[in-house]
């Protein structure tokens, strides 16, 4: 057996680097496949770091499943990096967001990290309707009828027109973050509207960012979805522009259309 030296402390006193790295927190459902790949299709992992809790969260995605995360929120922020500044703290959920509603899960994850902006999908999906002028909408989601009702009332009560609300009906969002590209594409086209100046897909779980794209040139309008919003949200509090390529429209408003 070998001699193990007496550990000593170095004669180097550390010297400790400031960052300029945006930080930014993620509460993500303990299901989710989706959101943390997307963040960096859109963030730069230059300027900005994303630490990620989970929420526990059990399938399937009803309003009443989703509502029951409300009193785990404040428990997830908390282990959120403690001591350490944030930026923004994104709620990775729509569904639970306008099921427990966006002030509620401000207020559940303030209680952790007081004074930190909270960002919730569909909240940042009204900003990008409003940066980008669209008015009349049409919701596609992969719910179910009953958990997509609710997302059609919330935009309602903002103010905005729905000219027609499709889901795919699936009830767990571990397959709805398996939905492919192309059935999002013909999920679209199937419920778009002549009179719609643009659409929302929602939940955080189903894979859009790969096709938004290819949908805005097909139907020529704008296409907002919830990991999209969510994301060019956090980037606008931070005063930064997503990576260049970042998916749709609505990255490539001018600057002059983006607030900080």
């Amino acid at each position: 057996m070998s001699t193990i030296p007496t550990v000593q402390r170095s004669p180097i006193s550390p010297e400790l680097e400031s960052s300029a790295v945006t930080r930014f927190g993620l509460i993500a459902l303990a299901t989710d496949l989706t959101s943390e790949r997307d963040a960096w299709q859109i963030l730069s992992a230059d300027r900005a770091a994303l630490y990620v809790t989970r929420v526990p969260y059990d399938n399937p995605t009803t309003p009443e499943n989703l509502a029951r995360m409300a009193p785990r929120l404040t428990a997830a922020a908390d282990l959120l990096v403690p001591g350490i500044d944030l930026t923004a703290i994104c709620y990775s959920c729509t569904a639970a967001s306008v099921e427990i509603g966006d002030a509620a899960v401000a207020d559940a994850i303030q209680k952790a990290r007081p004074g930190v902006p909270v960002v919730t999908p569909p909240d940042a999906a009204i900003a990008a309707f409003s940066a980008l002028g669209i008015n009349r909408i049409v919701l596609v989601t992969p719910y179910l009828v009953e958990t997509t009702e609710p997302m059609a009332a919330y935009f309602a009560r903002r103010g905005l027109e729905i000219v027609c609300a499709q889901c795919l009906g699936l009830s767990d969002d571990r397959e709805m973050a398996r939905v492919s590209s192309a059935s999002i594409l013909d999920a679209v086209v199937a419920a778009d509207r002549p009179d719609a100046d643009g659409v929302f897909l929602s939940c955080t779980a189903l894979p859009a960012l790969a096709v938004i794209d290819a949908i805005e040139e097909r139907i020529g309008k704008p296409v907002v979805s919830s990991n999209q919003a969510s994301f060019w949200r956090m980037a606008q509090l931070a005063g930064q522009s997503p990576l260049p390529g970042a998916p749709g429209r609505l990255f490539r408003l001018s600057s002059t259309n983006r607030s900080t």
